[in-house]
């Protein structure tokens, strides 16, 4: 699947330019302003906004403050292009949440080189957060209220890991949220879908328990939420190339080592 990017601006040759110039390797979205594209994003998943500054309605530093003080939007990445070159335009961009300020003219190779990379380095957390076993959720936030509301996720996940039950529906009815709002953030700030990302919290806390004490490995597929031994291992194995008794027994001889 292609990444969707919003480009908003008000002179459509821009617009056309962009989209010429990304078409090929993202799926893209257009506003004129500020205001159109929150309506947008409200409706669309979209990975990544380019917006200009300078437009009627609502212009680009505050449709920066809206998404990024939006729960449901906070996560998206954006980038500001303005034909201001003063210091102080650059300061409002970023101190309102702009992740990238490019001044016009630009080059477009530069501009692709940031998007590309803003894209990846989110991948690359997210895939370190699955392939990690001690890494915490929280790992894969790049602002301040995702970052609360996956600890909020995390800590109440790993507080209900022995309900075999647990689900979205009781992560959205504690966090307040409708389902398809819950599902939404979950998928869009970590790649997951809500039982995935369950499921994966449940092996992390079992390779905490498996270094942190000395409980059997079947005690503690029991302790977080899984009904059968075989079913973990395969699981466990499948997330992070190692068995767990593998796992278990490298920490042991590290320990006996140091």
């Amino acid at each position: 699947m292609k990444h969707t990017i919003l480009i908003v601006d008000d002179n459509q040759e821009i617009i056309e330019f962009l989209q010429d110039l990304l078409s090929s390797d993202y799926s893209i979205l257009t506003a004129n302003n500020g205001e159109a594209a929150i309506e947008l994003l409200k409706n669309e998943i979209v990975h990544l906004v380019i917006s200009d500054i300078m437009m009627p309605v609502m212009d680009g530093f505050s449709l920066c403050e809206k998404i990024k003080a939006d729960f449901e939007l906070s996560h998206i990445p954006l980038i500001l292009l303005t034909a201001k070159t003063m210091l102080q335009s650059k300061v409002q961009g970023l101190e309102m949440g702009a992740d990238v300020y490019i001044e016009k003219p630009f080059s477009p190779r530069y501009l692709i080189a940031q998007v590309s990379s803003l894209l990846n380095n989110r991948l690359k957390l997210k895939e370190y957060f699955v392939t990690s076993p001690l890494a915490h959720m929280k790992s894969m936030a790049h602002t301040k209220t995702d970052e609360i509301f996956l600890d909020k996720l995390n800590m109440f996940i790993n507080e209900n890991l022995d309900n075999p039950e647990l689900d979205v529906i009781h992560l959205a009815n504690h966090l307040h949220m409708s389902r398809p709002t819950m599902y939404r953030k979950i998928s869009a700030v970590t790649n997951l879908s809500p039982k995935e990302l369950i499921n994966i919290t449940r092996l992390k806390r079992a390779a905490m328990l498996l270094l942190e004490s000395d409980n059997r490995i079947s005690d503690i597929v029991i302790s977080v939420g899984f009904n059968s031994q075989s079913y973990f291992s395969q699981k466990f194995f499948k997330q992070f190339g190692i068995s767990p008794l593998e796992y278990k027994q490298n920490k042991d001889l590290e320990k006996k080592n140091n």
